[in-house]
């Protein structure tokens, strides 16, 4: 390799430092001021680096958006608070931990809700500043914490919630554990601050994240085949489990994917992971480990756009990264063991595990746990958890398992779901397999309506897929975010809604069942109204002339509606 083409690799030509290089350099590994900005009572935010510090913490600084206009006009500053996102590798809470983050929520945040996430963890929304420490404590008194939740560094750590494989599911989860912690910043920063912990900064040290931490966040899971919940190709790092006789012998292992973009900017683009190949399992950690490192030393510093694993993958090459982390690891890759992703959604009711154990996933609509007039879903979780013996397990699809529920107890489980209305039979199966991000009005990223605007968008599907007739047994995999950096997972979705302004959406069109395949923009920035008319006319396309069961995804291609996306960074924009 030429000097000049390792100048290229190592991101050396790419530009000045952005500025949050800066912020993380000048950090103290991430104590900046944030202890002193706790104590000015003047304002309800962090200012300067630590708006951006308490990521690295688990938090984002938000406001209300509904109400920003109003306070100004009162020469109030926004309503500032934040959101914090637990800390829960492969989404595993106890009933006892339940209970004590939904006591907080409903005495110390705004909203009093509880909010299920596409990470596989929860959410608080809406804590002001002077329970921000409170809630860190909290959290610490019953063995959670929100460390790297946010911010450049790998965050919470996805597993495959299907609870059925007992032993397997228990052998990938542990992994998953193992992995989250092997990754995790070393600073003491977050007990220094939050748990008024003893300050030993001189000890900091990062050897696997690196004095600046990543370029860029870095996402992690491990998933088992056929079932796809956790979205692989949405994510820098993915481990597949590969099991012989029931037993976790070893991982293929992709690396990647990612969804954000930037309106615009066609040096932006979704990608699908790439298959380095198998492990044996005692290699994990040291490849989890060199693939971090290496993303850590070649990233693009310059350009945050540009910054993540699936950039450079395409700027160095998939086979030059690929033989950086054999060195790195000490470990060969062997070739890839065969698997088949053939679902990704939850398995809504009832179901029985190999160990003779039940398993109930509840179905809540955009993750949402707050207690509507009519549905008092947050208290009805709660009342579970009072006489719930196993635990709970939250999904990357936003909903919740009531996981190992013994054959005797069934029935009391049965009831209390039914009477907080958590169970209705009359949810379609469009509407399970729908999911939109937070949006309006909390995140400062959004531009059009998500989570607010996703249960009457629904509606109206399911009126389309009846009028032709479409069986209920069927749906299309329905998405909305509410800007294009993915947290709704709409870039592997067969519609999906990007938003661009209030009340207008890029529609995506193509993907498929598996989560294998990245959809391609039919339309840009148009209103709903045209979307619901595009979507009408082209079910009725599908219902007619689609093939034995033809999923609506492979229709649209087929029917040459879009053009497959086969590669990323060449078809997308073509």
């Amino acid at each position: 390799m030429s000097k000049q083409e390792q100048q290229e690799v190592l991101g050396e030509t790419l530009g000045p430092l952005s500025d949050n290089e800066r912020i993380k350099r000048e950090s103290h590994f991430l104590r900046g001021t944030i202890s002193e900005d706790l104590k000015d009572a003047v304002t309800g935010g962090f200012t300067s680096d630590n708006f951006q510090l308490i990521r690295f913490h688990g938090m984002y600084q938000q406001d209300d958006r509904d109400i920003r206009a109003e306070r100004a006009k009162q020469k109030l500053e926004p309503l500032h608070n934040v959101m914090l996102r637990a800390r829960m590798p492969g989404g595993v809470i106890t009933p006892k931990q339940w209970l004590a983050i939904d006591k907080f929520a409903s005495e110390k945040s705004l909203y009093g809700s509880i909010r299920l996430t596409t990470r596989q963890t929860f959410q608080f929304h809406g804590v002001l500043k002077p329970n921000i420490k409170l809630m860190h404590q909290t959290l610490n008194s019953i063995g959670i914490d929100s460390i790297a939740t946010a911010g450049d560094v790998n965050r919470n750590v996805l597993c495959t919630s299907n609870p059925v494989e007992s032993e397997l599911h228990q052998q990938a989860y542990q992994w998953a554990a193992k992995i989250s912690e092997h990754l995790l910043p070393k600073t003491n920063a977050y007990a220094e601050i939050w748990l008024d912990g003893e300050k030993i900064e001189e000890t900091d040290q990062e050897p696997i994240l690196g004095d600046n931490y990543l370029p860029r966040k870095f996402k992690t899971t491990v998933v088992i085949p056929p079932l796809n919940d956790v979205d692989v190709h949405a994510n820098d790092l993915n481990f597949v489990a590969i099991a012989e006789e029931g037993k976790l012998v070893g991982f293929n292992v992709l690396v990647g994917g990612g969804l954000a973009m930037t309106h615009g900017d066609t040096t932006t683009y979704p990608r699908c992971a790439d298959d380095f190949g198998f492990i044996p399992l005692e290699h994990t950690l040291d490849v989890a480990a060199a693939v971090v490192s290496t993303q850590r030393d070649w990233g693009n510093r310059s350009n945050r756009k540009n910054a993540k694993t699936k950039y450079t993958l395409d700027r160095v090459g998939i086979d030059v990264f690929k033989e950086e982390v054999q060195k790195r690891a000490g470990v060969k890759f062997e070739t890839s063991r065969p698997y088949t992703f053939t679902e990704r959604g939850d398995r809504i009711g009832w179901v029985e595990g190999i160990d003779g154990l039940h398993h109930l996933t509840l179905f809540i609509e955009n993750g949402r746990l707050l207690d509507f007039p009519d549905k008092p879903l947050k208290s009805g979780v709660a009342e579970i958890a009072k006489v719930h013996q196993g635990d709970f397990r939250m999904t990357a699809n936003q909903n919740l398992i009531v996981a190992g529920v013994p054959a005797e107890q069934v029935k009391e489980i049965e009831q209390i779901a039914r009477d907080y209305r958590l169970v209705n039979e009359k949810t379609s199966q469009q509407r399970q397999n729908s999911m939109a991000c937070v949006s309006f009005p909390t995140c400062p990223l959004a531009m059009a309506e998500a989570e607010r605007f996703l249960p009457d968008f629904v509606s109206e599907i399911e009126n389309i897929l009846d009028n032709h007739k479409v069986p209920e047994t069927e749906s299309i995999i329905t998405r909305v975010t509410g800007c294009p950096n993915g947290c709704g997972r709409a870039m592997l979705a067969e519609i999906g809604l990007v938003g661009k302004a209030p009340g207008r959406y890029n529609l995506h069109l193509g993907g498929n069942k598996a989560g294998t395949r990245v959809p391609k923009m039919y339309k840009e920035n148009i209103t709903v109204e045209q979307i619901l008319t595009d979507i009408d006319e082209l079910v009725g396309q599908w219902a007619q002339k689609r093939r034995d069961k033809e999923a609506f995804g492979d229709f649209v291609i087929r029917a040459g509606v879009v053009d497959e996306v086969k590669v990323s960074k060449r078809d997308f924009y073509a």
